[in-house]
């Protein structure tokens, strides 16, 4: 093993996207930052306000993520120090249990001789996450496309979207819980809602691929997952109705929610101020922001190196 410190940045990722469900995820640029090295005793330093309350011992996902993949590589888990720096907020739909998955594995990779390749470290965070469309996001930045076979392996597709594609998030006070949001969604679906979701995620992938927003426009609609938490996020049916009108290509719940994501290839400015505005009518506290799509995914570095993109 080696004697020395890896910086890890590993940005916040958009999932679902609508259609998508647990299938399609997009990165953002909203960075988690873990720093790791080997140690006599495991400890984890948490910096910054989106943090409060997570476990700061073995019991943190970071450790956990970096504690799976030695044991999937058959190695011993090194004592670890480990600090953690986050602008992603905890339960708002923005990936942060992703992100911390993936800055745990690559970061331990790296300190034990980096036994899996990117490709790898891939499958592993998705057994560990279940899905694979916020820890691929993350991981290979853009957008990430993916499906699970019966054998439990991930098969994905990862590309960029088009530059003029612009994301405006609204990122409400309050938190949702991934367990609370799946938890109204319905055991089965009619054969209809079935065709209705698999049509529109082929045309949602189709559209981002080509550029083509009036397509995207459609594509973003669901069955699966918005009619069933709509009830949960104040305001976002408001926003899926009327956004178009103040240049939105469309609207869709971000992950398990309760952020709300628009899509634009215009200036974003109308459509924050209408977003907005449609907060306070519904008494909802919210930093309301246009936020980059992030085009590399992880990005490490080893003894204050320079930061570099790793490879698959």
């Amino acid at each position: 093993m080696n004697d020395y410190e890896v910086v890890v940045k590993v940005p916040a990722s958009t999932a679902n996207l609508g259609s998508g469900f647990d299938s399609i995820g997009m990165a953002l640029q909203r960075y988690t930052t873990v720093k790791m090295k080997l140690a006599n005793q495991t400890k984890v330093n948490l910096i910054g306000q989106h943090q409060q309350g997570l476990p700061m011992n073995k019991q943190n996902l970071i450790y956990q993520a970096a504690d799976y993949l030695c044991r999937q590589a058959e190695i011993e888990t090194p004592q670890l120090e480990i600090e953690v720096e986050s602008e992603i907020p905890l339960s708002r739909g923005l990936g942060s249990s992703g992100a911390a998955i993936i800055g745990g594995m690559v970061a331990v990779n790296t300190l034990v001789g980096t036994p899996f390749t990117k490709d790898e470290i891939f499958q592993l965070a998705s057994e560990l996450e279940g899905h694979p469309d916020n820890v691929g996001a993350s991981l290979f930045g853009g957008v990430l496309v993916a499906a699970k076979n019966k054998e439990n392996k991930f098969t994905y597709v990862n590309f960029s979207p088009p530059e003029q594609l612009k994301v405006v998030v609204s990122i409400p006070d309050y938190e949702l819980q991934t367990k609370e949001a799946r938890g109204v969604l319905p055991e089965q679906y009619s054969r209809e809602d079935a065709v209705y979701a698999l049509s529109h995620a082929a045309l949602l992938s189709a559209a981002l691929m080509r550029g083509d927003f009036k397509a995207m426009g459609e594509a973003l609609n669901d069955q699966i997952h918005q009619p069933y938490r709509k009830h949960l996020i104040p305001g976002f049916e408001e926003i899926l109705e009327n956004g178009k009108n103040y240049g939105a290509i469309g609207a869709a719940i971000s992950g398990a929610g309760p952020t709300i994501i628009a899509f634009t290839s215009q200036s974003s400015e109308r459509l924050i101020l209408y977003i907005k505005q449609v907060m306070e009518k519904y008494n909802v506290n919210a930093q309301t922001i246009e936020i980059p799509i992030d085009y590399n995914g992880v990005v490490c570095k080893i003894n204050e190196r320079t930061f570099e993109k790793l490879e698959n």
